[in-house]
């Protein structure tokens, strides 16, 4: 009995989950980056994707696992194991991934804030501030920087504060 073409190398039961898994790992990212503008349709579904991920990729990782063990009994040659194999790994890196909060790493507070004096302030005219003073002493942070990391530590007359909006 001959084989199809498309039954010969890749194990195609494993395509379903590389979809599902990468793209329930990558879409939120895409949508939910900084300084990009996010429409609220595709925001809401991004949120709505972030909550469901654990499960799909869950579902998605031991769908493929399952699969890789009966591929493993039906197919002896060792290539197509071997894809199989790379493929099933995939899906578990992605499911291991998209446990990563990658919003923490991109959105850490800044801890060291580096100041000058208005005269060396490399700020421009349009830029936004947040100003704070504190007995004698004045901060003000760009909203710029504070958009990247979202809270600034910092400590003004003494106190220690910090600086979000």
């Amino acid at each position: 009995m001959e084989r199809s073409s498309r039954s010969a190398g890749y194990p195609w039961f494993l395509t379903p989950f590389l979809v599902s898994g990468f793209s329930a790992l990558a879409y939120p990212m895409y949508v939910i980056r900084p300084f990009r503008r996010q429409g609220p349709r595709e925001l809401a579904v991004a949120l709505a994707t972030l909550r469901v991920q654990p499960y799909l990729q869950l579902a998605c990782a031991v769908g493929a696992l399952g699969g890789l063990l009966w591929y493993y009994r039906t197919h002896s040659e060792r290539a197509k194991r071997i894809w199989a194999v790379a493929g099933a790994s995939l899906v578990c890196l992605f499911a291991l991934v998209s446990r990563v909060n990658i919003y923490e790493l991109l959105f850490h507070p800044d801890a060291h804030p580096v100041f000058a004096a208005v005269q060396q302030a490399k700020v421009d005219p349009d830029d936004k501030v947040i100003a704070v003073k504190v007995g004698g002493t004045a901060r003000a942070y760009p909203i710029r920087t504070i958009a990247y990391h979202h809270l600034i530590n910092d400590i003004v007359g003494r106190e220690p504060i910090v600086a979000t909006y």
